[in-house]
């Protein structure tokens, strides 16, 4: 029995080691950096939205900004509004925040309880623009509320479901995102 706790706290450390890339401080963790979120964003975007039969809002890849003191994620969402409503097309942004979440389906990471902080599109005015604005937060809660920021591969969680351990938090950080792991609850049958 002492042999294999052991066993598993090498495990665990050499788990630390491989997915954080230095020794453990707190427990095993997966690192996901800045630049491995906006390539697989680069995948999704452009996204189209129809705007009640008006116009359409064209989002394009987003630029993320990491805030750790509120453990969320800022996005500025370059956007395109056209259509038959409008004598021409306008650019502006979208700015918003959004929590993370993992979801064990897929075992990807995905934004949510999203926050529409801006919506600036120069030129737009009169009743497209106040259509726009209302449409915006019904836009980011159905459009980008879900949005996979990343997948974690089979791989990438073998060592910890070996463990019986299982994504838990994810801490945001300047450099990336910490998905901290936990043990998985007991099974029905056990």
């Amino acid at each position: 029995m002492h042999r294999r706790t052991s066993l598993a706290v090498l495990a665990g450390i050499a788990f630390g080691v491989v997915a954080a890339g230095r020794p453990l401080a707190a427990g095993p963790s997966y690192r996901v950096s800045l630049r491995q979120l906006e390539q697989s964003l680069q995948e999704r975007f452009p996204l189209r939205y129809p705007v009640a039969g008006l116009f359409d809002v064209v989002v394009a890849v987003p630029r993320l900004r990491l805030l750790p003191e509120a453990n969320r994620v800022a996005s500025d969402l370059p956007v395109q509004v056209a259509g038959p409503a409008l004598r021409r097309s306008y650019a502006g942004e979208l700015g918003l925040d959004f929590g993370l979440r993992y979801e064990p389906a897929d075992r990807t990471i995905r934004a949510h309880a999203l926050r529409v902080q801006s919506l600036t599109v120069p030129g737009l005015g009169g009743q497209a623009a106040a259509l726009l604005q209302q449409a915006t937060s019904d836009l980011a809660a159905q459009a980008l509320l879900e949005v996979v920021l990343h997948r974690l591969q089979p791989r990438d969680l073998a060592l910890a479901e070996a463990m019986g351990l299982q994504p838990g938090d994810i801490t945001v950080t300047q450099a990336g995102l910490v998905i901290g792991f936990v043990n998985k609850p007991a099974s029905v049958s056990e």
